[in-house]
Order: structure tokens, then sequence, then C-alpha cells
């Protein structure tokens, strides 16, 4: 049994991580700030999927708070670390950049310092498959260099992953980054597509598609991210040497990134008509140009998680997708919502 911290734990990817912890018996500290990025009702209602259960603790809390994030650690001794708030969003990123800073930057110095000071044994952090951002060969591996970045959200996300290397160099921290390919699934963000084309077509809406259809993400379900983000948590990376001079993707320091993803890249229009029948509806469509900020297609590659950690993700799309409708129904059904 471990003590461990889980920042995030009212959003999506948290909540489920942090369900998962308890199920297996370790304690779980969760912090999150209940900003108003999105609907502070849904993120109210995850927190009550686990608020009472044995182990669990929450605090509010916003990771820029430096004094606050010291005093936390300071009152609780954590074996390791799961670090997944963030400021989430590449639209919203080129209309409010402070609050990328304010989270992803401040407030990821923060973890990294409490975790220097308070001798964790592990931290895990959220990265995004957004790193990638202009690269053309694919799939995406992590020993590709990630060097133009197309929206300020995936710039910090790098920055976070450049950061946590330092501290792992400097002070032998643990550390792992996991690039996350479009997680969806229940109690999923209502500012992605599935959400919001499951609102549109249910009230009768048409719904934006970009880039006309033709883009390509790599939808991975929140069951197989969270296997990998405990797997790689239970997995601790140690300082390695560098065999090869000119191998310069390879790192000394006890530090590791790893993508998540389904592996299995599907086409947008393809995921509409899979959302169609599991709705038993068409969707009118409006079909549009990319989005600043946008990416023509997301394709992870998995062997080195295969390799470390013995986990590839295999939820098919059209499971995921029926699993999340039958999910968005019983909970836009409840009393309290309708």
């Amino acid at each position: 049994m471990q003590n461990i911290l889980v920042t995030g734990t009212a959003g999506f990817i948290g909540m489920h991580t942090a369900a998962r912890l308890l199920d297996r018996g370790d304690t779980v500290v969760g912090i999150d700030n209940l900003n108003d990025y999105y609907s502070v009702q849904l993120k109210q209602d995850r927190l009550a999927q686990l608020t009472g259960r044995p182990g669990f603790q929450f605090e509010k809390l916003s990771l820029e708070d430096r004094e606050g994030m010291a005093k936390l650690f300071e009152s609780h001794r954590f074996d390791s670390v799961i670090h997944l708030a963030a400021q989430a969003g590449v639209r919203y990123s080129l209309t409010h950049p402070h609050a990328y800073v304010d989270a992803n930057l401040v407030g990821f110095i923060n973890i990294l310092e409490c975790c220097r000071h308070h001798q964790v044994g592990h931290l895990t952090y959220a990265s995004s498959s957004s790193v990638y951002g202009a690269n053309r060969k694919i799939p995406f591996s992590v020993d590709d260099r990630v060097d133009h970045p197309v929206s300020l959200y995936a710039a910090t996300k790098k920055a976070n992953e450049l950061m946590a290397h330092t501290y792992s160099h400097l002070y032998g921290i643990p550390t792992t980054g996991l690039r996350f390919f479009t997680v969806y699934g229940p109690w999923g963000r209502p500012d992605m597509a599935l959400w919001l084309f499951t609102k549109a077509i249910l009230s009768g809406q048409p719904i934006d598609v970009f880039n006309h259809g033709k883009m390509k993400r790599d939808f991975t379900f929140i069951t197989d991210i969270v296997e990998g983000v405990i797997r790689t948590s239970d997995t601790i990376p140690t300082a390695q040497p560098v065999t090869s001079m000119t191998d310069d993707a390879k790192t000394s320091a006890p530090y590791r990134l790893y993508n998540i993803g389904n592996n299995q890249p599907v086409e947008l229009m393809y995921l509409i008509e899979t959302l169609e029948n599991a709705l038993g509806r068409k969707a009118e469509k409006n079909m549009l140009p990319m989005q600043p900020g946008d990416v023509p297609a997301t394709f992870a590659d998995i062997d080195a998680l295969q390799r470390d950690v013995g986990f590839r993700p295999s939820t098919p799309i059209e499971e995921g997708v029926q699993n999340f409708v039958d999910w968005y129904r019983m909970y836009h059904q409840s009393p309290e919502r309708r």
C-alpha cells in the first residue's frame, strides 16, 4: 500500500486514476482547484465518486499556490506523485495563454520543487501527444525530436518534459512523462469532440467537422490510459549509462517518456459514423477547414510502453464509443440534470 498524491482528481483522467488506486488499497490524497474552464458541476460529480471512500482525502488547491503546495507536502509523506492536473485544451490556449503559464509552468515547477525537498520516490506526470506538433513521420516515437509545437499548450507540455529531465539529472528524482493520445470515455471532458458531437446530435444541432473530416486521431479509451498510468507509476526509472556518444535520444538520468495511445488511428468520419450507430441518429455536418493549433493525424508508437511495463491499449473504438454513449445518456437522465 502506498500513499499517493494525485493532482487533478476532479478531472477526467484524475478521477479514474484515483478510483483505481483506491480499488487496490492505496491511500490517495487528491487536489484540484475546480476552475471553471468547463462545468464545475461535472467536476464536483466526479469528485462525488471518490468522496467518502476509505483512504481518500481531498484538498481544494491550485498548483500555482506555492505556499499551499509546500504545506501539502509537509503534512503528508507521499511515496509517489501522479501529476495529472493542468490547464488543458489546444484551442483555449490561443486566447488564454496566461492560464497555461500559471498552471502548466509555474504549477509544474512547484510540483518538482516539492518532490525534490520531500524525498518523493517517483513523479509520474501527464504530457501530451500535442508535443509532436508539426512532425510528419508516423507513428510518433518517443525517440523523435519534438522541436516544432503548434500550440502554446503543446509548448508547455514539452517544457514540462525538459524541466522534469533537469530535476532527474540534477537531483536524481525519478520522473516519468506520459504522452496521452486523445483520451475518451465515461466522465470525459465536454470540450472534446466526442462529447460535443453527442450533445449536438441528440439535440438536433449540426456538428462542426474540421479539416473536412480528413483528420485521424489515435483515440484511447480511459481504462487503457489508467492502466498505463498505474503501470508506469509502479515502474520506477533508474539511472542508466549511455553507451553511445552519438545517441542524442538517450539520457543517464532516472527519466523516462512513454506514449499511451491505442496504436490504431481512426478517421474522424469513421468516429462520427460509429457515434451515429451508437446513438441511432444521423448527424448534420458543417464541413470546415483545419483550425489553428490542430494537426492532421496522431499515431502512437507504443513499443517502449510494451517493452518496459508489458502493456498495450486495446479497446476498439466501437466498444469505447458505445460505452461513452451509455454513460452519457445515464448521466444526463439523472434527476438533477433533467
